[in-house]
């Protein structure tokens, strides 16, 4: 198994996880109420899906 020869700098470890960045996830507008609602998913607060009732609605 390879093993590293020498230990890895503070500033190389930063420098690496620096790239790391959380994405804001993408929000539709759901077509029947309006609320922004994730893509391909059912609206949590109508309960419809491409435009049919297919979960009961939160209160």
């Amino acid at each position: 198994m390879a093993v590293p020869k020498r230990k890895k700098s503070r500033s190389n470890t930063r420098h690496r996880r620096a790239q790391w960045k959380a994405t804001a996830p993408t929000l539709v507008e759901c077509p029947t109420c309006r609320d922004k609602k994730l893509p391909h998913t059912a609206c949590a607060t109508c309960g419809t899906y491409d435009r049919r009732q297919v979960i009961a609605p939160s209160a």
